[in-house]
C-alpha cells in the first residue's frame, strides 16, 4: 500500500488538504492563546504622569461674530482633544491669543512689508494660538495623552461646546 494514493489521501483514509487545514487552525489557536502580544496602551509602559503645556495654532476660523466667539472660548475652562480621529481626553485652556491677519505687500524699493489684510471677508476670519495644559504620560517615545502621542506638527481637533476646530501642534512643554 502506498503512503499517498492517487486521490491525495494519506494511507487511503485522510486527505492531505484536511491535514494542512487542521495544522493551520492549530497554529492559529496556539498563536492566540500562547503568544497574545502586547496589551494595554503605550502610555502605561514605563511612563510618568506629568503636567504638560501644548500650543496649538488654528488658522482661518470662520465666524459671523469673531469677538463673541473668542469670548466663548476664553470663558470655557476645558476642551476635548482629538488626535487622529481618536478622542484623547480633556485639557484645560490656559490662554487664547488672537494672531493678526496680515498679507505680504511688496514695496517699490523691493522690500516686503506685512500689512493688515484689507479684504472684507477677513473680518470674519480668526487665527488663534491656544495654550492648553493637562496631565500626560511622559515616555521615551514622547508625550502621550490618552493613547495618542503629542508631537509638533500633529494635527489635532479641539472640541468645545460651540465649536470644533482643527489645528496643528506648534510646541509641547513638559513641566518639571
Amino acid at each position: 500500500m502506498a503512503l499517498v494514493d492517487q486521490q491525495g489521501r494519506l494511507f487511503g483514509k485522510i486527505s492531505i488538504l484536511d491535514i494542512g487545514a487542521a495544522l493551520v487552525i492549530l497554529m492559529v489557536i496556539i498563536g492566540i492563546f500562547f503568544f497574545p502580544g502586547t496589551s494595554g496602551s503605550i502610555a502605561q509602559v514605563g511612563a510618568k504622569a506629568k503636567t504638560v503645556e501644548v500650543d496649538v495654532i488654528v488658522r482661518g476660523i470662520s465666524s459671523s461674530n469673531p469677538s463673541g466667539f473668542i469670548k466663548d472660548i476664553e470663558g470655557s475652562k476645558t476642551v476635548n482633544i482629538v488626535v487622529r480621529n481618536q478622542p484623547a481626553g480633556k485639557m484645560t485652556i490656559k490662554a487664547v491669543k488672537v494672531l493678526p491677519r496680515t498679507v505680504a505687500v511688496p514695496q517699490p524699493d523691493g522690500k516686503v512689508v506685512a500689512l493688515p489684510d484689507p479684504r472684507p471677508e477677513a473680518e470674519y476670519l480668526s487665527d488663534l494660538l491656544f495654550t492648553l495644559t493637562g496631565s500626560a504620560q511622559v515616555t521615551d517615545g514622547g508625550t502621550v495623552i490618552g493613547t495618542a502621542k503629542l508631537k509638533i506638527a500633529n494635527q489635532v481637533e479641539l472640541e468645545g461646546t460651540t465649536y470644533n476646530v482643527t489645528g496643528g501642534i506648534v510646541d509641547v512643554r513638559v513641566q518639571s
